[in-house]
């Protein structure tokens, strides 16, 4: 039977918590990978957890985003900690997108679309003209363009991304019950988990939901929900 696949989020400097995090979230009825931000990434130790973690599927969410050299460059500077997944903004550009395609090896390189922390009313204040929507349907078209390896986008979009983006999908922004306002913090356009998959996503992105609290109690709750 085909498992329901899931990044936990590591958002934290602490390296017991990360540590008890992924001890936690052990569980034989899902695949689970590791999503290391930024938060993590640029903490004291954090890199040196990263490059002596073994037998995990790792997630690297640097979310680069400069010129083509750059973005180049940085990934090579990374390719020591062996991530499985890398992520770089779309907006980056495509000769961007193509140079850190050319570098990034056997790392999957992942195309940020717009975050799930924005919505219409954001993208007006930065100065885009387009919908969420609109705007993610290009960014999808650029990343299959650069043959980026995935795309991460809200599961909201899925659909509209799945129409010009054949490869694996990730989504953030998820919630178990995503209509109570206290659960979304700073999202804007979250899913639940059910809702998630029915519209295609291949990975969820799940954070706070399971690693606030007890993450036992919290991956059962997960895993009730989609049964």
């Amino acid at each position: 039977m085909k498992k329901n696949k899931i990044f936990i989020a590591c958002d934290s400097t602490n390296i017991q918590r990360i540590k008890e995090i992924i001890k936690k979230s052990k569980t034989s009825k899902l695949k689970i990978g590791y999503k290391f931000g930024l938060e993590f990434l640029n903490s004291k130790h954090g890199r040196k957890f990263v490059s002596q973690l073994k037998n995990q599927i790792t997630f690297g969410d640097y979310k680069f985003s400069d010129i083509p050299n750059t973005c180049s460059s940085a990934i090579k500077a990374i390719k020591d900690l062996k991530f499985n997944y890398c992520t770089m903004h779309i907006s980056s550009g495509l000769e961007a997108l193509k140079a850190a395609k050319k570098s990034s090896g056997r790392t999957k390189l992942v195309g940020v679309t717009i975050l799930t922390s924005l919505d219409n009313k954001a993208l007006k204040e930065i100065g885009f003209n387009k919908s969420v929507k609109k705007l993610v349907h290009h960014q999808a078209k650029l990343a299959n363009k650069a043959k980026l390896d995935a795309v991460v986008c809200s599961a909201q979009e899925v659909k509209i991304v799945k129409k010009v983006f054949k490869k694996e999908i990730i989504t953030p922004g998820i919630r178990f019950n995503s209509k109570l306002k206290s659960n979304i913090n700073d999202q804007k356009r979250v899913l639940t988990p059910k809702q998630a998959y029915k519209n295609g996503s291949d990975w969820l992105v799940i954070g706070r939901p399971i690693t606030n609290g007890n993450i036992k109690n919290n991956i059962q709750t997960l895993i009730n929900h989609l049964n």
